[in-house]
């Protein structure tokens, strides 16, 4: 049985969610963080709409290291340029995905900055990983659109905005 369809299928579910997420981000407070050590919302919100990329990565490398290829965020300026992003980004890691060879899945994909070795799991829990990482940043990011009362849309259900108002 191949398991390229259902995760194709888990990616498209949570791109629905995820878009509904970034479509209510105001520009006005992209700069806005509840914590100095949080991320802005625009750090935030641009992370997640790269997130599908690392699928791509997990199919085609052995690994990232930070020492070699240093984090190097797109530079938002626009809610329509988030949507874009995030769309041209899924639009990729979907893409790879389709093509990819299941039976390299159980090989090591090693995330590293430089010697340190920051997490190293096979490519298959690379990819689930990463639809983890989707998700948990979009429930941080509606923690900040809450605190900043930006009704948020439901993901699994009807959110607390959509049955009360």
């Amino acid at each position: 049985m191949s398991i390229i369809p259902a995760l194709l299928k888990e990616m498209e579910n949570e791109a629905t969610t995820t878009r509904k997420m970034l479509s209510i981000v105001p520009e006005d407070k992209f700069d806005w963080q509840p914590h100095p050590k949080s991320m802005t919302v625009r750090q935030l919100a641009t992370h997640i709409a790269e997130l599908p990329t690392w699928v791509t990565m997990a199919v085609t490398t052995d690994g990232l290291d930070f020492a070699t290829t240093p984090y190097e965020p797109v530079k938002i300026k626009s809610s329509g340029e988030l949507l874009k992003y995030f769309e041209t980004a899924l639009e990729d890691g979907k893409a790879h995905l389709v093509k990819a060879d299941e039976a390299a899945f159980p090989e090591t994909w090693t995330l590293r900055m430089g010697d340190a070795i920051l997490a190293e799991q096979s490519k298959a829990e690379t990819i689930r990983m990463t639809f983890c990482q989707i998700v948990h940043h979009r429930a941080q990011l509606g923690v900040f659109l809450r605190l900043l009362d930006v009704p948020i849309p439901g993901s699994y259900g009807p959110s607390a905005d959509e049955m009360h108002g």
